[in-house]
């Protein structure tokens, strides 16, 4: 899926991504393949797979594009 950096929570690691259908996902850095969670920037667009975590929705396998 492709998506939008909406929100960084960078003292906690985590942030939200408005997914292409609108819907919010959360991911933590540890999600994040080949890009640096501390000079990511809100807006920036992002590939993504759909998981499952102990919350809800979670993006994983996230990647800057």
């Amino acid at each position: 899926m492709k998506g939008t950096v909406k929100k960084l929570i960078r003292d906690r690691g985590f942030g939200f991504i408005t997914a292409e259908d609108g819907n919010e996902v959360f991911f933590h850095r540890s999600d994040l393949v080949e890009a640096d969670f501390d000079a990511m920037e809100e807006g920036a667009s992002v590939e993504f797979e759909m998981g499952t975590g102990a919350k809800g929705p979670r993006a994983m396998k996230v990647t800057v594009v």
